[in-house]
């Protein structure tokens, strides 16, 4: 069944990008600046330029075809034949839409994509509840929260138990910016309580507040003979926002801190390093997913090997979440 682009794609896409990315440094395009900073937009971060994919679920799902998108080269990846795992080296953009197919059962949830802004596009992240159905019956529901991030998919996803087991967290970096820019805009529940629904059990709801967030971390990595993946924190950025934004704030700088910042007046527990060893993973050079463990701070003088960027609909861990919630976000640039 051939599938072809809808008229919103056709609009809202544009098509005149690179057709090469280069090395590393070719990920960053430069960008003249009138002050004494150097603005250094991310590669697709101005958020005009995403692939189109159809996934036709399983027949025990009802068979639908689902769209998702990702952060990359324009482009539409239809489900003619089969559904098609996306090649995640075409783009340094890692994004929450899924293809999972456990067990042999294809199934896609999408939760960021692009929605007009002016001329353009921007990029829309939602949390929200993914019903898995099953002959047409209600079987799983799981709690999803829009995300992009700097790094890699593994697909299709086999063990939906963790999600990070796919994702390979962050991508090689060795400057120092002294802030993250983006334009951006929230709305955010103001209820104290947050949903979990894993899909594996009841869903529960449970006192707390989920916000959107946005954060860097900038890290020194080494790997030691056995394979394990370690990292000294050399800069922070974490921000979460606790109320809704309303109206576009454009060029938003969340500032970056280098070295120990567990001194600083207005440290938040959640900047500090991984707790437990760490949810994040990372491929070694044996070619297998292993945590990133931080095993301390660096200081302002090291130089960082790889950059963590994330920017979120939800602060809680995978399946936990206020649905509903949602942040905007567009032209993410470093500040140098």
């Amino acid at each position: 069944m051939k599938v072809g682009k809808s008229k919103y794609i056709q609009k809202f896409l544009k098509i005149n990008y690179m057709k090469k990315i280069a090395l590393f440094v070719a990920l960053i395009l430069p960008l003249s600046a009138n002050s004494q900073d150097k603005i250094v937009p991310i590669k697709f971060g101005d958020m005009e330029s995403w692939t189109v994919r159809y996934i036709k679920e399983s027949g025990l799902l009802g068979g639908k075809i689902k769209t998702l998108y990702v952060l990359g080269p324009t482009d539409t990846i239809d489900c003619q034949n089969s559904n098609k795992c996306y090649d995640y080296s075409k783009t340094c953009w890692g994004i929450s839409n899924a293809f999972a197919s456990p067990a042999g059962i294809d199934k896609a949830a999408n939760t960021t994509q692009p929605e007009p802004r002016g001329n353009g596009t921007c990029a829309r992240l939602d949390t929200r509840i993914e019903a898995v159905k099953v002959l047409g019956c209600i079987d799983v529901e799981v709690c999803i929260a829009g995300t992009l991030f700097l790094g890699k998919v593994i697909e299709p996803a086999k063990n939906v138990n963790d999600p990070y087991s796919i994702i390979d967290m962050g991508i090689p970096f060795i400057e120092k910016p002294k802030a993250v820019m983006l334009d951006l805009k929230a709305r955010v529940n103001p209820e104290r309580k947050v949903l979990r629904a894993t899909g594996f059990s009841k869903k529960k709801w449970f006192e707390g507040h989920d916000e959107p967030e946005v954060y860097v971390y900038l890290q020194q990595r080494w790997e030691d003979a056995k394979g394990n993946i370690f990292a000294k924190r050399i800069g922070t950025a974490r921000q979460r926002f606790e109320k809704s934004i309303s109206t576009w704030q454009n060029n938003y700088c969340v500032n970056i801190h280098y070295g120990d910042i567990t001194t600083r007046s207005d440290f938040k527990k959640y900047q500090g390093l991984f707790p437990d060893g760490g949810q994040f993973k990372a491929l070694n050079s044996k070619g297998k997913m292993v945590k990133i463990q931080e095993v301390g701070w660096g200081t302002a003088a090291d130089t960082p090997t790889h950059v963590i960027l994330m920017i979120t609909a939800g602060c809680y861990p995978a399946f936990y979440g206020m649905p509903g919630n949602a942040l905007w976000v567009d032209n993410v640039k470093f500040v140098y």
